[in-house]
């Protein structure tokens, strides 16, 4: 299409009857006379999606070290990720950095009461990489996570500064184990060091919250029970919006739409099938939650890619499961549970069979780069413009110490950061400093972060390291 001195503004929505739903980037929303290029550049935004995956890897042990089950055998850019747990990642080499043999002092138990409790405390640590008070109270005590620390930053301009979610039960109420608040274990974004944030477990939940579907909870109900789309309600206002838009644009914006709708399909038939009264795996769970982990994931993901395309929020932290859980991931391959794996008692054949659930997680992530690759954003594309960090602050499990963390971040950082590198740090450097180099590398003016002692340089490789950590 030409661009004209008329265009649509970048906030513009359409709206229905107790339904709005934000607009993807589209040509009409540069500025007028303006060359698409530098359109393209001013708009360009910066992404973050935080993932933590409990109970650290299998490549953190010793043997798992030597095995290279988690990073590979050489740093820089020719590593080989065929023997890891890293291997799906391999067609997005290009943009992933690996950072290993750090460790999360913060996380590990400070004084006598606190020992045991790791599993009740990490997910804190995590993203804040600040040592939690130990209370089963409401006194909660940790610090303010790097995702909202993005929020603060780059979330204000959006309709949602930010969003949590999860894949498993995190609605536990009052103390867990060891002398610590189930708070502790539920989140892993903390918007100050007293208030974490609630974890959107529910598909339909998310999909109503990103696209206004109603005013009150009673209105999404209502409107759920008629049986029909959001796009119905849309209907006016989409013929309306498709006469102003060029070729190009009204191909992308039904793109989006069918988007939209194929998730809001998926999203019923999970519900449909909950309803039927036919046994479930997770008879617990709301009736949004599929069974299935995989199919639930990719759920998440695609609400997640939808939001970054229309710029409803621009980060989102993501849980994918609860410290000491026992759910099966049988498609990895092994049909063990989760914990019980986790405590392998440093045993070769049951740290190989733990691989294959760490194999198994991280085999999600691929799902969700190439959407991300595939969705234009400005001069490239979100995956351009993200950083997607993936990682544990737990480390050998079996004796849970945070030594050996795994990590990985997938993303240019809108050119930042270059990609295809493995970096191993020294002995004893701490995570914070991958996290507040990551930090700086999304426009965050942050001097120092959680124990860090500096920030890492994650464009190049680090001096090689011989030795191994128990």
């Amino acid at each position: 299409m030409l661009i004209s001195n008329k265009h649509i503004s970048r906030r513009a929505v359409l709206k229905g009857v107790g339904v709005t739903m934000a607009l993807p980037l589209l040509d009409a929303m540069m500025p007028a006379r303006t060359l698409f290029a530098q359109g393209a550049a001013a708009g360009k935004k910066l992404r973050f999606v935080a993932i933590e995956m409990v109970h650290g890897a299998a490549g953190s042990t010793t043997i798992g070290a030597k095995k290279n089950l988690w990073a590979p055998a050489a740093t820089g850019n020719s590593f080989d990720l065929s023997p890891s747990s890293l291997s799906s990642l391999e067609p997005y080499r290009d943009y992933v950095t690996i950072v290993s043999n750090t460790d999360v002092r913060n996380a590990e138990a400070f004084t006598a009461p606190e020992i045991g409790g790791d599993h009740f405390r990490s997910s804190a640590v995590f993203l804040t990489q600040s040592h939690c008070k130990q209370t089963q109270g409401s006194d909660l005590h940790a610090g303010v996570s790097i995702d909202q620390i993005f929020a603060k930053k780059h979330g204000q301009d959006t309709p949602i500064p930010s969003m949590q979610l999860c894949i498993e039960n995190v609605d536990q109420a009052g103390g867990c184990s060891y002398g610590y608040s189930c708070a502790y274990t539920d989140s892993i974004s903390w918007a100050s060091p007293s208030q974490p944030l609630p974890m959107i477990r529910d598909p339909r939940v998310v999909f109503d919250q990103l696209f206004g579907v109603g005013a009150t909870p009673e209105d999404r109900k209502e409107r759920r029970s008629e049986d029909r789309s959001i796009l119905d309600w849309l209907g006016t206002s989409i013929s309306r919006m498709k006469k102003d838009l060029g070729a190009a644009d009204r191909a992308r914006l039904n793109d989006y739409l069918d988007d939209v709708r194929e998730i809001e399909r998926r999203i019923q038939k999970v519900e449909a099938r909950n309803a039927s009264g036919e046994n479930r795996e997770l008879p617990g769970a709301p009736i949004g939650v599929p069974d299935s982990f995989s199919e639930h994931v990719k759920l998440m993901f695609d609400l997640q890619a939808l939001a970054f395309a229309s710029d409803i929020t621009r980060v989102f932290a993501f849980k994918l499961g609860r410290d000491a859980s026992n759910r099966a991931f049988p498609d990895s391959g092994y049909k063990g549970a989760f914990h019980s794996a986790s405590h392998h008692q440093d045993k070769e054949d049951r740290i190989l069979d733990f691989a294959k659930i760490n194999t198994y997680h991280v085999s999600m992530i691929p799902y969700f780069l190439e959407k991300l690759k595939n969705t234009p954003d400005g001069d490239g594309s979100l995956l351009d413009n993200s950083v997607v960090l993936y990682g544990s602050p737990m480390g050998n499990s079996n004796v849970h110490n945070h030594k050996r963390v795994p990590l990985f971040l997938a993303g240019h950082a809108g050119g930042a950061l270059k990609g295809n590198l493995h970096i191993k740090a020294t002995d004893g450097t701490p995570l914070a400093n991958a996290m507040l180099a990551m930090a700086q590398k999304l426009d965050l003016d942050l001097p120092s972060f959680g124990d860090s002692t500096g920030a890492m340089d994650l464009n190049t490789v680090q001096a090689p390291v011989a030795t191994d950590k128990a």
